[in-house]
C-alpha cells in the first residue's frame, strides 16, 4: 500500500476591500518595528550597560563587590548577570505567552499590554542614579522580558497579514523600518550625549534622558499598531487556508474549542497548550530542524553584534567614538540590506539567499581575524558588510520560519523561535570566552564564532522546505 504525499492547501483569494484592509494593517504592523527597535539600539546596545555598571561600581564595597541578597558579585559583572537572568526568564515565559495568544486569540490586547509595560519600565530607568543598581537591574529585566513577549505576539501577525508569496517582502520591510527607527533615535541620543557639556548636563543625566526618550518613543509609536491591527486567525477550512476575524477560542482546524479547554486560569491553559505543542513538534521535522539551524547561526549573529565592540576595543584599539559611529552606520546600512536581500529572495529563493548570507557572515568573521590594529577605515567597511547581511538574515529567517508553522499556532511557534533567538544567546559568548581564556587571544576568540555559521549552514541546507510547508498546512510559495 502506498501513501500519497501531503497536498498543499490553496490560499483564500482576497477581494479588493480585503486587500486594502490588509495593506493598511501591514503598514501599522511595520510601525511596531519602528517603535520597539529603540530598546535594542539605545538601551541594550549602547547606553544601559556602561551606565548600570558605573552605578554598580559606585555601590560596591572596598573589595569591588556587591552583596545582592547576600551573594557576592563583582560590580563589573553585574550587568552581564542581569542580562543572563532576563534571557533565562524569556526561555521559560515566551513559549507560554505564544500559547496563550493562540489559545485565547487576543493578540492585539497582548501586544498593547507587553509594549506599554516594557516602555513604562524603560522610562522608569530615568530614576536609576546614585547607588540604585538593584532598581536598574529589576527594571531592565522587566523591560527586556516584556520586549521579548511583545515580539512573539508581533511576529504572529505576519502570516495573517501576508500571503505565501508576499511573506519575504513584508518581513523585510518590517525589519528595515525597525532599523531606520532605531538608528534615528540612537543618532539623536548620541548627539545629546556628545553635546552634554554644552547643554549643562552630566554624563549620567544625558544617559538617563536618552533612556527616557527611548521609552517614550516605544510607547508613542505603539499606539498606531494597537489602534489599527485586529484580532484575526489563520484557519484550515477544507482545502483552503483562511484568515478570519472570528473572536473567541478556536482550534487550528477552524472548529471551536470545547468548553473544558477553557477550564482553569489563562496561565494554566497556556502551559497545557505549550505542552501539547512540544509533544507535537517532533512530528514537524522540518520546522524542528530549521529551529536548530537558526539557533546555531543566529547565535553567531548575536555574538558578533554583542562582542564586536569588545574586540574593537581590546584587540583593534579603536576609540569609543569609532565604535559608536560604527554601530550607527550598521543600523542605517541594515535598513537597505534588509530590503535588498528581500528582493533577492523574491528572485532566487529565500533559502538560497539565507545560505549565501551565512557564507558572507563566515567571510566577515574571517576578515575580522586579520584586521590590523587601529585600522579605522577597514573596521567601518567591515561594519558596512555586517549591516548588509544583518537585516536580510534576520528578516528572511523570520519569513522562512513562518511558512513552517502549523496553521493556527503562529504565536506558539514564534515563542519557540524567540527563545532560539534570545534565550540561548549565551552559547556564542561562552565559546568566545572559553577561547579567549584558553588562548589569551581575542583574534582566536572571534574566529571561534565561525563554527556557528558553518554548523547552521549545514543544517539549514538539509531542511526540505517544500515538504515542511505542506506538512504545516500552508500554501507553498512559488520561490522558497
Amino acid at each position: 500500500m502506498t501513501t500519497s504525499a501531503p497536498v498543499a492547501p490553496a490560499e483564500e483569494p482576497l477581494s479588493a476591500a480585503e486587500q486594502a484592509t490588509r495593506t493598511r494593517q501591514r503598514r501599522a504592523w511595520y510601525v511596531y518595528d519602528w517603535a520597539n527597535s529603540v530598546f535594542s539600539t539605545t538601551v541594550v546596545t549602547v547606553f544601559l550597560g556602561p551606565y548600570l555598571t558605573d552605578i554598580a561600581e559606585n555601590a560596591a564595597g572596598p573589595d569591588g563587590e556587591l552583596r545582592v541578597f547576600g551573594i557576592p558579585i563583582a560590580a563589573g559583572s553585574y550587568f552581564a548577570y542581569v542580562v543572563s537572568l532576563s534571557a533565562a526568564l524569556q526561555f521559560v515565559v515566551l513559549p507560554v505567552v505564544g500559547a496563550i495568544a493562540d489559545r485565547y486569540g487576543h493578540k492585539r490586547q497582548l501586544l498593547a499590554l507587553f509594549a506599554f509595560f516594557g516602555s513604562a519600565a524603560t522610562m522608569a530607568l530615568y530614576f536609576v542614579s546614585g547607588e540604585r543598581y538593584l532598581l536598574g537591574g529589576a527594571l531592565f529585566v522587566l523591560a527586556n522580558l516584556a520586549f521579548g513577549c511583545s515580539i512573539v505576539v508581533y511576529n504572529a501577525f505576519l502570516p495573517e497579514l501576508s500571503g505565501a508569496d508576499e511573506r519575504d517582502a513584508v518581513s523585510s520591510r518590517g525589519w528595515a523600518t525597525g532599523y531606520l527607527g532605531g538608528a534615528l533615535m540612537l543618532a539623536a541620543n548620541v548627539a545629546l550625549y556628545s553635546m552634554r557639556g554644552d547643554l549643562g548636563l552630566s554624563t549620567g543625566q544625558a544617559v538617563r534622558i536618552s533612556l527616557l526618550a527611548a521609552g517614550v518613543w516605544w510607547a508613542v509609536f505603539t499606539i498606531v499598531p494597537v489602534a489599527v491591527l485586529r484580532n484575526r486567525r489563520r484557519l484550515l477550512v477544507g482545502d483552503r487556508a483562511v484568515v478570519t476575524d472570528a473572536e473567541g477560542p478556536a482550534g487550528p482546524s477552524g472548529s471551536a474549542l470545547d468548553g473544558s479547554a477553557l477550564d482553569g486560569s489563562v496561565l494554566t491553559g497556556g502551559f497545557r497548550q505549550l505542552g501539547r505543542t512540544l509533544r507535537e513538534l517532533p512530528g514537524y521535522r522540518q520546522a524542528l530542524l530549521f529551529l536548530i539551524a537558526y539557533l546555531l547561526y543566529n547565535d553567531g549573529v548575536q555574538s558578533v553584534i554583542t562582542l564586536s565592540a569588545s574586540y574593537a576595543d581590546k584587540e583593534l584599539e579603536l576609540s569609543e567614538q569609532v565604535r559608536i559611529t560604527t554601530i550607527l552606520m550598521v543600523q542605517f546600512v541594515a535598513f537597505g540590506g534588509a530590503l535588498l536581500l528581500g528582493r533577492l529572495a523574491g528572485r532566487y529563493g529565500t533559502k538560497r539567499v539565507v545560505l549565501t548570507s551565512l557564507v558572507l557572515w563566515t567571510a566577515v568573521v574571517g576578515l575580522a581575524y586579520f584586521l590590523p590594529a587601529r585600522a579605522q577605515l577597514q573596521f567601518y567597511l567591515l561594519g558596512a558588510a555586517i549591516g548588509i547581511v544583518l537585516g536580510g538574515t534576520q528578516a528572511l529567517s523570520r519569513s522562512l520560519y513562518s511558512h513552517l508553522i502549523p496553521v493556527g499556532k503562529e504565536a506558539e511557534y514564534f515563542g519557540l523561535y524567540e527563545i532560539s533567538e534570545k534565550g540561548t544567546s549565551f552559547i556564542g559568548p561562552l565559546v568566545f570566552g572559553l577561547s579567549l581564556q584558553l588562548t589569551d587571544s581575542y583574534r582566536t576568540a572571534i574566529l571561534s564564532l565561525v563554527i556557528f555559521f558553518v554548523a547552521g549552514f549545514v543544517l539549514l541546507a538539509r531542511v526540505d522546505l517544500r515538504r515542511g510547508v505542506v506538512e504545516a498546512g500552508n500554501p507553498v510559495p512559488h520561490r522558497i
